[in-house]
């Protein structure tokens, strides 16, 4: 990536109709850069017209990302949870690559009250069989494990750092927000942002900062973590310290906006990003 782009989680509200063919064009006519995908209630975007949104997408120049499904657990006690939840992953990155997205993320797994290294041991040993199914088929994209927002979900930085470092072809995705909440508060400041900056590239190198893909948003938390998303004027988060953060580390790749307004602080934080 040749800069940091900015765009919403999925189609601009402002957009005619809640279709991705719509959802493009107004990405670009906001100014904005980038959108995510979002199959959170299930990858049922058809192979044909996942060839249209790549064609759509490099007419417009928009850099496209992919969420997958919420119903994600790939340490559930119930082998048949665990099969289905490799299964959207994999259904997430075929559908995505032909969209051209660059980039996946994913809630990987809950802890389910068990050791955290047993449950790191289970995640990795089902992302390389992703990878390796994934590599098998030609596709080639970064899968991302994302930063959760409660401690009781698999996804702290540590975790995502080093499966970043153990499993080729995945990459963290950042979500500040839902580290801010994990921490009950912390990780809201700019020495506590490039804190976490510091990290990623000491563990993984200069690509992890050249090629990230990062959620952002307001959001409201209790002592147990992640309650729901806010629009960022209604929360706590110091947006604009992490963007000074991202800029003095001269990261580049992807902030997806998942405030509930979605293009409205999308262009807030891109207003805010070129003032500095």
């Amino acid at each position: 990536m040749k800069e940091l782009l900015f765009g919403p989680a999925g189609v601009p509200l402002s957009a005619p109709s809640r279709s991705t063919f719509d959802g493009v064009p107004q990405v670009k006519k906001l100014g904005l850069g980038c959108m995510e995908l979002e199959f959170v209630r299930g990858v049922r975007m058809a192979p044909a017209m996942a060839k249209q949104v790549k064609a759509l997408a490099e007419k417009h120049g928009i850099v496209l990302t992919a969420h997958g499904p919420y119903y994600i657990n790939l340490n559930s006690a119930d082998s048949a949870i665990t099969q289905a939840s490799v299964k959207r992953v994999l259904d997430t990155a075929r559908i995505a690559h032909l969209c051209s997205a660059y980039s996946i993320t994913f809630h990987a797994a809950y802890y389910i009250g068990m050791d955290k290294e047993k449950v790191y041991q289970v995640v990795k040993s089902h992302l390389n069989d992703i990878i390796r199914t994934l590599k098998g088929e030609g596709i080639k994209l970064w899968v991302r494990p994302e930063t959760t927002g409660k401690a009781t979900q698999f996804g702290d930085v540590d975790e995502i750092i080093r499966l970043s470092q153990e499993v080729e072809q995945v990459m963290p995705c950042v979500d500040f927000a839902h580290l801010h909440a994990r921490s009950n508060g912390k990780v809201n400041s700019y020495a506590e942002f490039s804190s976490v900056l510091e990290r990623l590239e000491k563990g993984i190198g200069r690509q992890a900062l050249d090629n990230m893909h990062i959620h952002m948003s307001g959001i409201e938390y209790s002592e147990k973590g992640e309650r729901n998303h806010l629009v960022l004027k209604d929360s706590d988060i110091k947006y604009k310290e992490l963007l000074r953060a991202l800029k003095d580390f001269g990261c580049k790749g992807c902030i997806i906006n998942e405030s509930p307004n979605l293009e409205e602080d999308a262009a807030l934080m891109k207003r805010e990003y070129e003032r500095l």
